[in-house]
């Protein structure tokens, strides 16, 4: 009788162990899902042959990102995409990708994903979807490689807006860079590219009608070496010149690249203010005439567009139809941020305006400016995003804006029932340090660590609901006044945007921060597997 005690004792333990390790079956998917459910059904071992199976041709086109998964991975397997007409055999592994819309499936960007022993199934009501199944399907597959647990997953954005910025004026990177750099944001199913294009420090875009933008406005004499602004300009500098630009043929195979990804390229075009080095190719268009050079430390710079003259319109609306030839957003960025009225305040051209326009100040000359560009590009068929200085003076009719400084100008766009897309700097601004400064790369300044990001909560409470809906999403933003490389970039960034991923993409209700480090010790090897610069710092919170 001892003997059988002591042996159901023990096959007691072992069940409740099995038990345990079932429930423990942890699947490191980022950003979350909404529904994710692990069963006990036979899991799917994974043949040597892979058929992919793709009811349209855009899930074919998806499911090349899959066989390109497993060819970088040296399995051995054979892959082919067939469409649903084609049989199948018994001895091959099918993923399905279809487009099909349910109850459950009615809103952009949400998936099923379902695992079994006879194979997976994605179904999307759009196309948009079934990417982002996909991208689930990858990180599942580098996590378990030769057999998937049966699973069901249902899931879709929080937020129609899910954006990274990036700033190639103060440094430029190469576009094999800028391509690895979206292929990343798709991985992490952001869907919106903020390519900001043109500063005082350089112009980054080639517009065939005015080429002294590339041949002046896209170079600086020099860089200043260390820490210095506008406002203390520093004594050293590097003696080299510094710029570039990319050409137009450069960005519609960024735009094309991107598409394919399902994220969206939203160029920005700085105006009023942040236009030295475009004034120093066409000073005419600036208050004083000049002359002007493109700066060479970094700050805000009191050389402004001119908005008295015509000429600067025409200048603007011209170099507008060469941007919205080259990027199909929707939205079209235009800056409108830290543009100091001192020029205006002493120009003849921009005192007449103001007075044949009934403005009152200078704050309402920079609203009429902003309005003047958005008829233009609304009668394109377009619509502005711009900073949230662009509520000064009167916000634009069909403006959205995005509130950096700060949530107070997001809350009042949406309490004015315009679109917002939050970006403050306490929780978004991926140029702060992540740790001590003493032991880290120069930075722009504050301290900004992954929990901090993850902790972001976009919609803010002293909105309504109605209110709410007008925050479309966030956006992580990467200023490079500091940062040269591209090293330098992903360093920034990374781990920072994985802990963002989840903050636009998750609902409120599934995100947890112990959760998401044990998921995140994990990805961690597919940002090494991709050669991601991440930041280590992370690593000590695993240690906890």
């Amino acid at each position: 009788m001892r003997k059988i005690l002591c042996t159901l004792l023990l096959c007691s333990i072992a069940l409740v162990g099995f038990a345990q390790q079932k429930k423990e079956t942890r699947l490191a998917i980022i950003p979350q899902p909404s529904s994710v459910t692990v069963t006990d059904a036979k899991p799917l071992l994974l043949g040597k042959e892979i058929i992919l199976q793709a009811n349209t041709d855009e899930c074919k086109e998806i499911a090349a990102f899959i066989k390109e998964y497993f060819a970088s991975t040296d399995t051995k397997k054979a892959v082919t995409i067939i469409d649903n007409n084609t049989s199948t055999v018994k001895n091959q592994t099918v993923i399905k990708l279809s487009l099909q819309r349910t109850a459950d499936l009615a809103t952009e960007g949400a998936y099923a994903l379902n695992v079994s022993a006879n194979g997976v199934e994605i179904s999307a009501p759009t196309s948009a979807g079934v990417f982002y199944g996909t991208q689930t399907l990858l990180q599942i597959l580098s996590q378990y490689p030769t057999s998937i647990p049966a699973l069901a997953i249902t899931d879709a954005p929080r937020f129609s807006y899910r954006g990274i910025h990036l700033d190639v004026g103060r440094h430029m990177y190469p576009v094999a860079f800028i391509k690895k750099f979206i292929d990343l944001m798709a991985f992490h199913k952001f869907n919106r590219f903020h390519w900001h294009l043109t500063e005082d420090q350089g112009w980054r875009i080639e517009i065939k009608q005015y080429p002294k933008l590339q041949e002046i406005a896209a170079y600086r004499k020099e860089t200043v070496i260390g820490k210095a602004s506008s406002k203390n300009p520093g004594k050293n500098f590097d003696g080299q010149r510094y710029g570039g630009y990319y050409t137009q043929e450069e960005i519609k195979d960024v735009v094309a690249y991107a598409k394919q990804r399902y994220v969206t390229v939203v160029p920005e075009i700085e105006l009023p203010g942040h236009a030295q080095a475009a004034l120093s190719a066409y000073s005419e268009l600036g208050c004083t005439g000049g002359p002007y050079a493109a700066a060479t430390t970094w700050g805000v710079f009191p050389e402004v567009f001119c908005a008295g003259k015509e000429e600067t319109f025409t200048f603007l609306q011209n170099v507008l139809d060469e941007t919205l030839a080259l990027f199909p957003s929707e939205y079209i960025h235009i800056g409108g941020d830290e543009c100091p009225k001192t020029r205006w305040q002493a120009c003849p051209h921009c005192q007449k305006r103001m007075k044949d326009e009934g403005l009152k100040d200078e704050h309402e000359l920079q609203s009429y400016f902003i309005q003047r560009i958005e008829k233009y590009l609304n009668s394109k068929g377009r619509r502005i995003i711009g900073w949230d200085e662009i509520l000064e003076g009167g916000l634009a009719p069909d403006a959205t804006v995005m509130s950096w400084r700060g949530e107070e100008g997001g809350i009042a766009a949406a309490k004015q029932k315009h679109d917002v897309i939050m970006t403050p700097g306490d929780w978004c601004y991926f140029d702060k340090f992540q740790a001590d400064p003493k032991n880290e790369p120069l930075a722009i300044g504050g301290f900004l660590p992954v929990k901090k990001v993850y902790e972001y909560e976009p919609v803010p409470p002293q909105l309504s609901a109605d209110e709410a809906k007008h925050v479309l999403g966030a956006q992580a933003n990467v200023w490079t006044e500091y940062i040269k490389t591209s090293d330098h970039v992903e360093y920034m960034v990374y781990p920072r945007a994985v802990a963002m991923a989840e903050v636009v993409w998750s609902a409120k209700e599934v995100r947890n921060y112990d959760d998401f480090l044990k998921r995140l010790e994990i990805h961690l090897k597919r940002l090494d597997v991709k050669k991601v610069n991440y930041a280590k710092h992370v690593k000590e919170e695993f240690k906890k």
